[in-house]
């Protein structure tokens, strides 16, 4: 069965009907999710979602879009919260956000509370590669590892991740026809350093363009993986899956 790796799940319009669209994905072959909070209004919603569907695991986090607004209490919150998670996340930088030193603060911190947590880490990195990777070293962020979500960095970046004890994460863009690095990755990294995910409602696979991504089309991504490294569904479904338990050990 495949796990997806950030979905969503507690946005519209994937919660207004979740119960179709879950029945839907395990019927496609997805046992589990990682719902990965942006912000912490939403810190509760993900945690009663948790609560009431057991294959919903819950990660928390502050996005680097809400850097500039984030406060000391909300820091605290998250520290509270943190030994109910599988992860800390989504987290990171993103340059096309403007100013990146408030993301930096930001960041660094939610590092410490995964740190001091021993839990790993879900990170958003757009156009910020270099910052990111001397930030992790700084931070020794190899202690805990985690998974580069939705991953469109080089074949190079990607090894040095993979360095630090962090997995690359594919999503719907490998299955488009004008996205060169997602395939590049899939084609050159071992299948043992790549997870899945849909990070639906966004990112749809190709062959559901111009609607809101769906956690049942996870199986489009796997589907396009098992192609490129010449395998089985069953296969991919099983090693993706395996490292996924391995980088997140409370999956």
């Amino acid at each position: 069965m495949l796990i997806d790796t950030h979905c969503h799940l507690d946005l519209p319009p994937l919660l207004d009907r979740l119960d179709e669209l879950l029945t839907e994905a395990q019927a496609a072959g997805v046992s589990k999710w990682i719902v990965p909070a942006v912000h912490p209004d939403g810190w509760q919603r993900i945690s009663e979602l948790a609560a009431k569907y057991p294959a919903l695991r819950p990660a928390y986090g502050i996005h680097p879009l809400y850097a500039a607004s984030t406060t000391t209490e909300q820091l605290e919150r998250l520290k509270s919260l943190a030994p109910t998670a599988v992860a800390i996340g989504e987290i990171g930088l993103d340059a096309t956000y403007g100013n990146l030193e408030p993301q930096e603060s930001l960041f660094r911190e939610q590092l410490h509370i995964a740190r001091q947590q021993h839990l790993p880490v879900l990170i958003h990195c757009r156009k910020a590669t270099g910052r990111m990777l001397t930030i992790l070293r700084e931070e020794q962020a190899d202690q805990i590892g985690g998974i580069m979500h939705a991953f469109s960095g080089s074949l190079e970046s990607a090894r040095e991740f993979i360095k630090l004890g962090f997995v690359i994460s594919l999503c719907g863009t490998l299955t488009w026809h004008n996205a060169v690095r997602p395939a590049l990755l899939a084609a050159q990294l071992p299948l043992e350093q790549l997870v899945l995910e849909t990070d639906a409602p966004d990112l749809s696979p190709a062959d559901h363009p111009a609607t809101p991504n769906r956690p049942a089309w996870l199986q489009s991504t796997a589907l396009r993986l098992a192609t490129i490294k010449n395998a089985t569904l069953a296969e991919i479904a099983l090693q993706t899956s395996a490292t996924a338990r391995r980088v997140i050990p409370k999956l």
